[in-house]
């Protein structure tokens, strides 16, 4: 047979048959991770009222409590997104969901708000690398005719966490009155999730970029077993020649490797997500601040987080039929929409909570197809690091929003200023539709 009619070891594990206790399992352990991602990150909604009735703090400098974890989690994006580029992703895999443990316990023990903020920087570091690892290892191992259903059903993940978070920020404080619990609770299932990463496969794509073959055979003969594929000849890709880029130069080789993808990137990350994490930081105040009682706040925007699953359902449907760009083209936008109709129907509770849940739903058909989209435009030695950029500029945005957001609030009022939101959210979408291929169906190299 001719050299050049034998698939490569990329193209193997991509034509694979899915198994669920194969690649469904690398889904379910990747997913966990990214369910705390979401839990922790929705916490602060729920921590930053309580910490400033306990501490006497006023709005703004309560924000910072979410600043520092977002930007802590800002930080750990793009460190760990270049760690496993560099280091593997297994490694990172693990690690990552370590590092949050230690300082969740930490945060917990805080004796004052200062050092409340600092641990909850130190375990965002931790927990920012989850996303863009855990999607760019499940993507490696997903076959490409389902990834982008496979990448997209990941985000079904982050409602879970969010909904989480709030039923049991409502729990504890109707029981225990006792915030500090609410982060307690998370440490046992976090550490037991670090544990069985432990046992997880190194990606075979990363293996075969770095040269180590002998590794990556292994790995790729062991899925060929375990899916029950018929085996068959294949090469290893030759491996880059030259070191790799520091960590501190990845931002440089995206650039290069393409300014336009980049930038699209990082734009919709920034805005999207934006409007999201507004959502989720400030409801439980607006909605307390409406007139409702702060446990049925909590219980709202909970329900809210929890709709956000038929969004992924809807988008992992949708988007191998209507394609990644159409699909996010139109719901992030709309998903803003909403949020300015929530704002304005504030004088009616009722209304204001019903279209809460349906932008519960719009805005998580918009982020499950925004993860996959750029998960898909990088090459290999870039996917996770490019994926750790782009959510390491969200992160920064959304950390400091909600303190630009504080400031604004009295002067512009709610609906001006998520129409704004909304109005970078339809730049982002445009600059998209001009500059960004689709990726729909194509491989990843």
């Amino acid at each position: 047979m001719p050299t050049a009619t034998i698939p490569s070891g990329t193209q193997v594990v991509q034509e694979l048959p899915f198994k669920w206790k194969v690649q469904g399992t690398i889904f379910i352990i990747g997913g966990l991770g990214f369910m705390f991602d979401a839990w922790d990150v929705t916490l602060n909604g729920a921590l930053i009222p309580l910490v400033a009735a306990e501490w006497g703090l006023d709005r703004p400098t309560a924000a910072l409590l979410g600043t520092s974890n977002l930007v802590g989690m800002a930080i750990g994006a793009f460190l760990w997104g270049g760690i496993a580029d560099k280091y593997g992703r297994k490694n990172a895999f693990s690690l990552t969901l370590l590092m949050f443990s230690v300082f969740t316990v930490l945060g917990a023990l805080s004796p004052n708000f200062g050092f409340f903020v600092a641990f909850r920087f130190l375990a965002g570091v931790g927990l920012g690398g989850c996303i863009p690892v855990d999607y760019a290892l499940v993507g490696e191992f997903t076959p490409s005719k389902l990834r982008g259903r496979v990448l997209t059903a990941m985000d079904g993940w982050w409602p879970i966490g969010a909904a989480l978070s709030f039923f049991v920020s409502g729990w504890v404080m109707a029981t225990a009155e006792n915030w500090r619990l609410i982060l307690a609770v998370m440490i046992l299932p976090a550490f037991m999730v670090f544990l069985v990463r432990l046992k997880m496969p190194e990606s075979p794509l990363f293996l075969a970029a770095k040269g180590r073959e002998a590794e990556a055979r292994a790995v790729i003969d062991d899925l060929v077993r375990r899916t029950g594929a018929t085996p068959r000849d294949y090469a290893i890709e030759a491996a880059p020649t030259g070191r790799g880029p520091r960590w501190w130069e990845q931002v440089v080789e995206l650039w290069r490797y393409s300014a336009k993808l980049t930038a699209t990137s990082w734009l919709l990350f920034i805005t999207v997500l934006l409007v999201y994490y507004l959502a989720l930081t400030w409801l439980p105040t607006i909605l307390t601040e409406a007139g409702m009682a702060q446990s049925a706040s909590f219980f709202a925007t909970a329900v809210m987080a929890l709709m956000g699953l038929l969004g992924v359902v809807i988008a992992a449907l949708l988007v191998e039929r209507v394609g990644r760009k159409w699909l996010l083209g139109i719901s992030a936008p709309l998903a803003g929409i909403v949020l300015i109709i929530v704002a304005v129907s504030l004088d009616a509770p009722a209304t204001a909570v019903a279209w809460i849940l349906v932008f519960g739903v719009v805005v998580q058909v918009a982020i499950p197809v925004l993860y996959a989209y750029v998960s898909e435009l990088y090459p290999t030695e870039l996917r996770a690091s490019g994926f750790g950029w782009a959510s390491t500029m969200s992160r920064f945005a959304a950390g400091f929003g909600p303190l630009l957001f504080a400031a604004l609030w009295p002067i512009v009022g709610l609906p001006w200023l998520f129409a704004g939101a909304t109005a970078l959210v339809i730049l982002a979408v445009l600059f998209m539709a001009r500059f960004a291929p689709e990726t729909r169906g194509l491989d990843l190299h």
